[in-house]
């Protein structure tokens, strides 16, 4: 994967892209490029895509995302991935989207240029603010130069012209005058780095990488004679090839080169095509097997509650058979029936009872000729007895 993110800082962005990919596909440097429709609403960034080959026929794709102006120019993010691991002598990727010469080669971060060698401010203040802030971005690679005397026009040659393809316009290039490096030394103390006079030094970055020594990476002497830097140059890919997390930005530009690449040939549509059938029919199959369950789910249900409703129905029947051995619960209408039954006979007790003579004559029905004798005896007997009471 190589990472690189920048600034253009001036008019028609969107115009050099188009025209520098419309001509490197004509000259068949590039395969093919695309520029994603304009979404609109919240994605005002424009997206422009490009594939290429390498050496051995390695495919590479790079995405380069376009954002929108902001004041002080447009930032740019490009991510590209290869088919194997990167090789330093692979073309830039920059170079399949910007002109060699322009106003994108800048770094987001400091607004310093990625090709050309950039001079430390005169205040001190500005010193130390723009190396503290150089020495936080993991975007770049920021080295310090520090000139032991002025220099001529074979001294102020960039760093960059010696770089590998792969290391351009990823490193930015600051030059400390002589008598600046007091103030650069007292800005890096934050980084535990520092500048030997008529050296220079790698700045770690932020995040940066494990184990990272700033002695590991400091020069003794630079030679700003127009020759080759070659301890400087080794310092800086020693730096390049260490393992170091990807910086702020990076992990969701990396998912939208994997997840959003719309730039297929096509065999890659094909492959594509077959997978989302695959995955719909994975997807079926499971809908299938959950309504299954479902079904089968729905049917155990029904016999429950259809179990249960039977059960409901044979619980009164039930409750009218008592258990062997106990007593037979009365329902409600027999002991209303026993209660009315009670209350006639109640009444029966309570009637007043028949007069003497009526008795006399019932009797005297029910009795023979005998009776009606000891009838008359007693009325006799009755009448004496009031006779002589007289």
């Amino acid at each position: 994967m190589w990472p690189a993110r920048g600034r253009h800082v001036g008019p028609d962005a969107e115009d050099a892209l188009r025209r520098t990919l419309r001509q490197l596909k004509d000259t068949q440097v590039i395969d093919d490029f695309r520029e994603a429709p304009d979404a609109g609403g919240d994605s005002p960034e424009r997206v422009f895509e490009a594939r290429w080959r390498v050496p051995d026929e390695v495919t590479v794709r790079a995405r380069l995302s376009l954002a929108p102006d902001l004041g002080g120019g447009r930032e740019w993010t490009l991510l590209a991935e290869a088919e194997q691991a990167w090789d330093p002598a692979w073309p830039s990727p920059v170079t399949r989207f910007w002109p060699e010469y322009g106003d994108w080669d800048h770094d987001a971060a400091t607004g310093l240029s990625l090709s050309r060698i950039n001079a430390l401010p005169e205040e001190d203040k500005d010193v130390r603010r723009l190396l503290r802030d150089s020495g936080r971005g993991g975007w770049c690679v920021h080295v310090v130069v520090h000139e032991a005397m002025t220099t001529d026009e074979r001294g102020r040659l960039p760093l960059a012209r010696w770089l590998s393809p792969g290391l351009r316009h990823r490193v930015v290039e600051h030059r400390a005058a002589p008598h600046q490096l007091r103030v650069v030394n007292w800005a890096l103390r934050d980084f535990d780095a520092e500048v030997p006079r008529g050296g220079a030094v790698v700045l770690p970055g932020t995040p940066g990488p494990s184990g990272y020594d700033a002695e590991d990476f400091a020069v003794r002497s630079v030679f700003l004679d127009g020759s080759e830097p070659t301890d400087l140059v080794r310092a800086v890919t020693r730096f390049a090839a260490l393992s170091r997390p990807l910086p702020d930005g990076a992990d969701a530009a990396l998912t939208a080169l994997r997840d959003d690449w719309d730039l297929l040939t096509l065999e890659e549509e094909l492959v594509r095509e077959r997978k989302r059938v695959a995955s719909y029919a994975e997807a079926l199959e499971a809908m299938t097997k959950s309504r299954d369950l479902y079904r089968e789910a729905t049917e155990r249900a029904h016999e429950a509650l259809a179990a249960y409703r039977e059960s409901a129905e044979a619980a009164p029947a039930a409750h009218t058979q008592p258990p062997s051995g106990t007593p037979a619960t009365t329902s409600a209408f027999q002991q209303l029936t026993r209660t009315l039954e009670r209350l006639r006979g109640g009444a029966k007790s309570l009637r007043p009872a028949a007069p003497a003579k009526s008795q006399s004559n019932e009797g005297k029905e029910d009795a023979g000729p005998d009776t009606n004798t000891d009838t008359d005896t007693d009325t006799d007997t009755d009448t004496g007895a009031t006779d002589s009471g007289r």
